[in-house]
């Protein structure tokens, strides 16, 4: 397939962003004939249909893992304010980043249908440590590495002489205020929220008393959940006077200062009023508070749900809403003044109530060693209508080191973390209770950790948002930079050919920008290439090439606590030694095979207008008597003491003037020389196009292409001017091994089975009011296993299931 098809589908979403670019020109231009919290929603709409809210969740198999393990992880994409699969991106980007937050791990996963699976196989070098799982899209990139997928995750390495010292030890607090709405403003009630966290974001239980200047208490707070908590006080100065004394569990005081009070201002409080209603009550210091008119919009991820005009009487203002009729998840509230300008801003959890209902058991609760569990799986809504799901699911054994409810749970991410900035402690706990206490430290929680995608000042003024990444909707886009070799400068305009030598002829090109840059657009690029990167260097010979990092060099900050392994942990890391050696002595051959993708074996072009199979002819061991007996379609010239191709044009009955495209396992050659230096014997076949060929941006005038047996360009070398790099492309996906034990001879089967990791299944599809039957064998060791099952259904419905059943081993369970 012609990759003019690549460079149709990039046209189509630039055309669309340029639709919305002249949608939000047009809008600018009447915004002033339109005023009010209508001209505040259509300004939202606009800038929100250039921003296609993607997320990725990331189901890992364990929490836990020993240096040799490997890693399991299924990826699920999803757009940010339904959750319902988002089929835009093909990559996603995964790494396992050290606490310094260098890439120990990296690779590129292929999503089909919005899923992706793959594996890491951890080095037996790696150092015991906590470590942050992240994923992305190249689309995430442009809005920051907050907004990416994290997890974090335990390595164990259990070939250390002893275990690791806790070198991460502080005394170090964080304490930090949130006044309700953004600002603390004098003679006006104010809540503020507060948080306290120790060195790695987990929170501290504290209690205090808020002094004014002269030292009087004016308010006294104790946090609730998870070390935030809130308090309310009416400033009577402005200024910095106000300070917050703490008293910790452990006795020990801290002293911080409160932000300032403004002089004048606005404050904005969001309550539940009465009987399933949320009141929004805005109150205002300033000379025009008498009447001013103010605008109040609430959006839920890229949907605007409720805009609204209010006036200020003797500067208080109130909207009570229904929360029936609010959407789910985490809602943004934003009042603006008469100029259209932000004034506060409030956070507020609606808990949904839609989940996707994962009815997972196994056949019995306690089972032999060695033996077949049976598993049944259905899905539903919440009212237990049957709903199709894609699922995956794991199936490990609970030690010491793997604690339940170690895993990050796929509904509370994608309602809850996904929409806050920076670390959650124990999001799952916002879900499953629906008690007053869950509902305050919800509101705790968005007092102390809004988070918003986009500035106002740029959705006001229809700033379009820097997007420098595009989505890539059809194949891995590899980036390169054209410089001048003398100067480092860009290059614009310089036609660019990339390409990895295989016998699956492709090629793909791409002519640099203003900046230098040229992107290629790679379809089906799995595994590690040899990547050849070059111009026409008959047409130039003063540009060079730097291949660009496709994978995020910036960060967000994420708290990785130490780890901590105690004398009784001893037991269960000598376990988890032996399970990893025995694997890896035992199963290595069985855990390394790879899936091999279904791939076009077409060339790029299709199918050659000449074809011709060398073995069907008489061997000549010479290229120029190849060419010159039995390729019509070719004429041989030599000028100047230098080969050169010319093709026939069979269309217009002519010989093309220009040179063709000659190709060597799919890498362009511009120096037919080189091609005549190739030894036929080593040629499979060749393939000739006789017409003129358009190629995304470029057209050729035909085309010779050779493909050796090897796939090797057998022998040839590409120009020394050419950049020849080692890349990595797709991940190819290694597929999930465990032992059956269906018949007597396999179960007394001398190899020890001391599996750590009894099952992992990233491919379960579940079909309306049809249950899913799986069905996996017991290993060698006893104990109590955890089987985790997450999942999204077609409409966007998350949820999870976790239970445990126990393995007894044949003498205990015969005692019994």
């Amino acid at each position: 397939m012609s990759t003019t098809g690549h460079t149709l589908h990039l046209g189509r979403w630039r055309a669309a962003v340029a639709s919305a670019i002249l949608g939000m020109a047009a809008w600018h231009g009447v915004q002033a004939q339109t005023t009010g919290a209508t001209s505040i929603r259509q300004a939202f709409e606009n800038y929100s249909k250039l921003d296609a809210h993607e997320k990725l969740f990331l189901h890992l198999d364990r929490a836990t893992y020993v240096s040799g393990d490997i890693m399991w992880y299924k990826l699920y994409a999803v757009e940010g304010t339904r959750q319902r699969p988002l089929p835009m991106s093909r990559v996603a980007y995964v790494e396992v980043l050290d606490g310094r937050k260098k890439p120990v791990l990296q690779t590129k996963v292929a999503l089909k249908d919005a899923v992706g699976h793959g594996s890491f196989q951890l080095p037996a070098t790696l150092p015991a440590g906590r470590y942050t799982v992240r994923a992305y899209t190249n689309w995430m990139k442009n809005f920051g590495a907050e907004y990416f997928f994290h997890s974090t995750v335990t390595v164990v390495n259990t070939f250390a002489a002893k275990l690791p010292a806790d070198t991460t030890r502080t005394a170090t607090h964080d304490v930090q205020f949130f006044p309700e709405g953004g600002n603390l403003v004098k003679g006006l009630p104010s809540t503020v929220g507060f948080k306290v966290t120790d060195h790695t974001g987990r929170g501290l239980a504290a209690e205090g008393v808020l002094l004014d200047k002269q030292g009087k208490p004016v308010a006294r707070f104790a946090t609730l959940r998870h070390g935030m908590g809130q308090f309310s006080f009416t400033p009577a100065e402005a200024g910095s006077g106000y300070t917050a004394v703490l008293k910790l569990a452990n006795d020990q005081s801290l002293t911080r200062a409160l932000p300032a009070v403004y002089e004048q201002g606005y404050v904005l409080s969001v309550a539940r009023s009465g009987s399933g209603q949320l009141s929004l009550s805005v109150a205002a210091n300033t000379p025009s508070a008498a009447n001013e008119e103010l605008y109040v919009l609430g959006h839920a991820g890229q949907q605007a749900f409720f805009a609204q005009s209010v006036r200020l009487a003797n500067g208080h203002a109130q909207v009570v809403l229904d929360k029936a009729a609010l959407p789910e998840g985490v809602l943004h509230f934003t009042v603006f003044n008469e100029q259209r300008r932000p004034i506060c801003e409030r956070l507020y959890f609606h808990r949904p109530n839609s989940r996707l209902v994962i009815d997972a058991a196994a056949d019995k609760p306690q089972y032999a060693t060695r033996d077949k569990v049976s598993l049944r799986l259905a899905t539903a809504d919440g009212a237990g209508r049957p709903a199709a799901a894609g699922l995956s699911m794991a199936v490990y054994r609970l030690d010491s080191l793997a604690a339940p409810g170690s895993a990050t749970d796929i509904r509370s991410y994608l309602w809850l973390t996904s929409a806050l900035k920076g670390h959650i402690e124990n999001p799952g706990y916002y879900f499953q209770s629906a008690e007053p206490e869950a509902d305050a430290a919800a509101d705790n929680l968005m007092l102390t950790q809004g988070w918003r995608r986009f500035r106002w000042e740029a959705v006001l003024a229809g700033t379009l948002p820097a997007m420098p990444h595009a989505p890539e909707l059809n194949g891995h886009l590899i980036e390169a930079r054209v410089l001048n070799k003398q100067t480092g400068a860009p290059m614009a305009g310089i036609p660019a050919y990339l390409a990895a030598p295989s016998r699956q002829v492709r090629l793909y090109n791409g002519i640099s920008n203003a900046e230098g840059l040229v992107r290629f657009e790679a379809r089906e690029l799995y595994g590690t290439k040899n990547l050849v990167l070059q111009t026409n260097f008959r047409q130039d010979s003063t540009s060079r090439f730097e291949l660009l990092n496709p994978f995020a060099t910036n960060h967000a900050e994420q708290p990785l606590p130490p780890v901590r392994l105690l004398e009784q942990h001893r037991a269960d890391l000598t376990q988890r030694h032996v399970q990893v050696q025995a694997q890896n002595a035992y199963f290595r051959k069985a855990l390394s095979p790879y899936a091999q993708p279904l791939t076009d074996s077409l060339a790029f072009f299709g199918r050659g207008d000449e074809r011709y199979r060398l073995d069907d002819y008489t061997r000549f061991k010479v290229m120029e008597e190849v060419m010159r007996e039995y390729v019509p379609g070719v004429q041989v010239r030599i000028r100047k003491g230098s080969f050169h191709f010319m093709v026939v044009d069979n269309g217009h009955r002519t010989i093309f003037s220009d040179e063709p495209m000659v190709l060597v396992d799919g890498v362009p050659f511009f120096n037919t020389d080189r091609v005549m230096k190739v030894d036929p014997l080593k040629v499979q076949r060749l393939e000739v196009v006789t017409r003129g060929y358009l190629h995304g941006p470029l057209t050729y005038s035909g085309i010779v292409s050779y493909i050796s047996y090897k796939g090797d360009m057998a022998g040839a070398q590409p120009d020394a001017r050419a950049l020849v790099q080692e890349y990595e492309g797709l991940q190819w996906e290694r597929e999930f091994y465990a032992p059956r034990y269906e018949t007597e001879q396999q179960k007394q089967s001398r190899l020890p089975d001391l599996r750590q990791l009894l099952y992992w299944n990233p491919n379960i599809s579940t079909s309306a009011g049809q249950p899913q039957q799986l069905s996996f064998y017991t290993g060698d060791e006893g104990g109590k296993y955890l089987v985790v099952v997450q999942g999204i259904s077609n409409t966007g419905l998350a949820g999870s299931s976790i239970f445990t059943f126990e393995v007894k081993p044949a003498a205990v369970a015969q005692a019994r």
